[in-house]
């Protein structure tokens, strides 16, 4: 029990050993828990829908038709492979593409089936197909049961639980939605297959599926989505290069039904030839509506013009022109032509001009081959701007307005635009000079024909107006039929390399592993939270290792866990490891007197922090051991407020040690004998209104000092240290303190008071007692019942059966 030791230096740290200890004892949480989180995991998994995926393989190629020459005026650059596969990978997630492929294959329409735990898609697994009335409204997301009594008859049935207005859409043209108030209903009627349905909320046909034989009495279901919302369903497809810099494209897509997936990764491969194949088409196009309303001006022209002829001749008898006037004719006819051609593509100029200053808007640009142009940098500049442009309208349907993608297009359409520009600058001045040049040989040619006779000058003048009419009209005819030529031979620009296919397999979940994973962890970790919790709030001691971490006051030994009905186990019980573990604290205590050189009268103080640590228990018991030794023993009990230590002796309360300190009995008359020989109680006598002031008096000092002329121990049972102030009037009496500390009970915080103490030498000679101690407990490991100054013994007697559980706690209860 020294004191040379300085409070400060001692570290308050985690116990980290008897945490995990802690943990180990709370094996049947982690196991609860790990069950509970598993059982969750599986009944999670076992009703989760499995996800495939599946896709496809397409190259965009810059597939040039065969029927491209380097005088066809319909042939344009397109910007290459590379703006194709750009192109082709944002339509392919686009909002207006996928709205036509989900409009053709009417995805709005949810096939479904009973599962074992829930309602699964059903798309190509039923026995008839819906045809829909895109031009009446349907009502949403109400399903439809539909149950086949024969291969004919079926029944339609479903249940409006409540009133209230109801969605509906129209699923052709513009997607208009309505509302229809519907009263709260179960519909039911059997209809036909092919038999129209017409309600006021569902307008559809059911038709066999040839490939799926019909099941009697088999529930399936049909349900309309909201067209814009099955949309967004089908925008995160995947499209990737195979490769950096490919041009061939992977698509790949998520769901729970196989062959909705194949079907829509192909429709869309579909859908997107298509589109590619009519904006190659697009010049081509556009230049035959041209031409077909040209053509039939032209024509008209050409008849007026014919007539006229034919008509001049008559009445003039002239029929053919003299030789000289033939060739002047000739020459003139092919100037006409030639001027005729130049005004025409200067005046294509200055409409394009125009268009492109004047607008912002491209799609529309005028095809160049109209006019017989066949500059390549006009061809191409016009080709570009436009494919840019229609490019720029498609985004507009996944991007909003502002987003950076339309910047950067409107840049490369203005870069395009201003070569254009120039270009036609260039083309202008120089087509200007060729119409001068032309101009100016017709009007030599004009004073020519000056010279002939009126008539022959009349015919040549018809004849020159029908020749103009004539090659213009031919080189309308001429274009239609390159136009044509040049639609018929072109071909898409998608070459489907491996086409989507349920070979088998596709499946990527769910992914239950996760799932077992995340059972795991929480499984483990929530306990393992809760005891941390357990562990950071109990303030309470548990080991001998929690008293060495609060104090540096020595343990002189540990009192096990009485589980007898007895409260002297000591007497009752001798062999006992209870009695064992006294036997060890009086050896510890005679070793203690010793080193301390204290003979004669020895006296020990017992007390604790609060009531309820077994202060009085080991008071009664520690007494008894001495008195066994043969050394008369006096136990005295001082707790004057709550007197105790009568009952377990069989004595009364009647007269003790108040009685003995307001001088109204002498020493003999408190005393009183017990059963046991060496050993007399004091008892505390009746319940005094100034304890304190008792204890502090010279009587007090009077009782002690004969008491140790006449006893070799006297045991004074204390009042707690930490409750009142009168256990450390007593220490000035004693040889020795006992401060009695009981396991899972005493809270950490109570050391501080005791601590301070001691530091200031208040109390001194104290050492520490554990008792109701358990080794091996929850709260982790312990020492054995010897620990402190003296040695240990320990019978292997067997003790008394354990006692039931409502016997543990009144004996807890007389131990306090």
């Amino acid at each position: 029990m020294s004191e040379d030791f300085d409070l400060s230096d001692k570290n308050i740290t985690f116990d980290f050993k008897g945490f995990l200890f802690k943990i180990v004892s709370y094996w049947p949480l982690f196991l609860v828990s790990l069950i509970i989180g598993m059982g969750i995991a599986y009944f999670v998994n076992v009703r989760k829908l499995p996800v495939y995926q599946m896709d496809n393989l397409i190259s965009i190629k810059d597939d040039q038709n065969p029927f491209f020459t380097s005088n066809t005026s319909l042939t344009f650059n397109w910007g290459g492979t590379t703006d194709k596969v750009n192109t082709a990978v944002i339509t392919l997630k686009s909002r207006s593409h996928n709205e036509k492929v989900v409009e053709r294959l009417q995805l709005y329409l949810n096939y479904l089936e009973d599962g074992d735990y829930q309602k699964i898609d059903a798309y190509k697994h039923t026995p008839f197909l819906v045809s829909v009335d895109t031009t009446k409204a349907q009502l949403l997301n109400q399903e439809f049961k539909i149950v086949f009594k024969d291969s004919v008859n079926f029944s339609l049935s479903t249940v409006f639980e409540e009133d209230g207005n109801r969605p509906l859409q129209h699923f052709a043209g513009e997607k208009e939605q309505l509302s229809k108030y519907i009263p709260a209903q179960q519909f039911s009627k059997d209809y036909k297959i092919g038999q129209k349905i017409t309600l006021p909320y569902l307008n559809i046909t059911i038709n066999p599926n040839p490939e799926i034989g019909f099941i009697p009495d088999r529930s399936y279901y049909i349900q309309f989505a909201n067209f814009d919302n099955t949309v967004k369903q089908y925008l995160n497809v995947n499209v990737v290069p195979d490769s950096k810099g490919s041009s061939v494209l992977k698509m790949s897509f998520n769901g729970n039904n196989k062959d909705k997936l194949v079907t829509f990764l192909n429709t869309s491969v579909d859908v997107l030839s298509e589109n590619m194949l009519e904006r190659k088409n697009l010049f081509a196009t556009k230049t035959i509506k041209f031409i077909d309303s040209s053509l039939a001006d032209k024509g008209n022209e050409l008849k007026d013009v014919e007539e006229e002829l034919s008509k001049f001749k008559n009445e003039n008898a002239i029929f053919n022109l003299e030789t000289e006037g033939t060739e002047i004719n000739a020459k003139l006819s092919d100037l006409d032509l030639r001027k005729e051609a130049a005004q025409s593509e200067l005046s294509y100029y200055n409409v394009l001009q125009d268009y492109l200053t004047g607008r912002s808007d491209y799609k529309n640009v005028p095809a160049p081959s109209v006019a017989g142009i066949a500059e390549t940098s006009i061809t191409a500049g016009v080709g570009r701007i436009i494919a840019l442009s229609e490019e720029r309208e498609k985004l507009q349907y996944s991007y909003k307005d502002g987003a950076p993608i339309f910047a950067d297009i409107d840049r490369k359409i203005n870069a395009v635009k201003s070569v254009l520009l120039e270009n036609i600058r260039s083309s202008k001045i120089l087509k200007n000079q060729e119409l001068a040049r032309i101009n100016a040989n017709i009007g030599q040619y004009d004073s020519e024909i000056r010279k002939l006779p009126k008539e022959q000058q009349e015919l040549l003048k018809i004849e020159r107006r029908f020749n103009v009419s004539s090659g213009t009209y031919n080189l309308f005819l001429s274009k239609r039929s390159e136009a044509g030529l040049v639609k018929a031979a072109n071909v898409s620009d998608v070459l489907v390399i491996d086409q989507a296919k349920d070979t088998g397999g596709g499946k990527i979940g769910p992914n239950t592993a996760l799932n077992y994973v995340m059972a795991l962890l929480f499984g483990l970790g929530l306990p393992l939270i809760i005891v941390f919790i357990i562990v950071f709030f109990d303030t309470k001691v548990k080991t001998i290792k929690d008293i060495e971490r609060l104090t540096k006051i020595p343990v002189l030994g540990v009192i096990g866990n009485n589980q007898q009905e007895t409260n002297l186990p000591v007497l009752n019980i001798p062999k006992s490891p209870i009695s064992e573990s006294f036997r060890s604290l009086r050896s510890s205590l005679q070793f203690f007197y010793k080193k301390k050189n204290i003979d004669g009268a020895k006296t020990v103080l017992v007390t604790s922090s609060v009531s309820g640590e077994g202060k009085t228990f080991t008071s009664i018991n520690l007494a008894s051991v001495f008195a066994l030794s043969e050394k008369k023993t006096v136990l005295v009990g001082l707790d004057l407020r709550k007197p105790k230590i009568f009952d377990d002796f069989n004595i009364d309360n009647k007269i003790g040690v108040v009685n003995y300190l307001i001088n109204d009995a002498t020493l003999p008359e408190i005393i009183q004998k017990t059963q046991v020989d060496y050993l007399d109680v004091i008892t505390a006598g009746p319940i005094p209104p100034n304890p304190s002031e008792l204890l502090m008096g010279e009587r007090m000092e009077q009782l002690i000092d004969e008491l140790k002329k006449e006893y070799d121990y006297v045991i004074l049972d204390s009042p707690p240290i930490g409750l009142v102030a009168d256990s450390l009037e007593l220490t000035k009496f004693t040889d020795a303190t006992i401060y009695i500390v009981r396991q899972n009970f005493t809270k950490n915080g109570m050391f501080t008071i005791v601590n301070d103490k001691y530091k200031t030498g208040e109390i001194k000679d104290i050492s520490i007692v554990v008792n109701f101690y358990e080794e091996k407990a929850r709260y982790g490991y312990g020492y054995g019942y010897g620990y402190g100054y003296g040695g240990y013994g320990y019978s292997n007697e067997a003790v008394k059966e354990k006692p039931s559980s409502l016997k543990k706690f009144r004996n807890n209860l007389r131990r306090k």
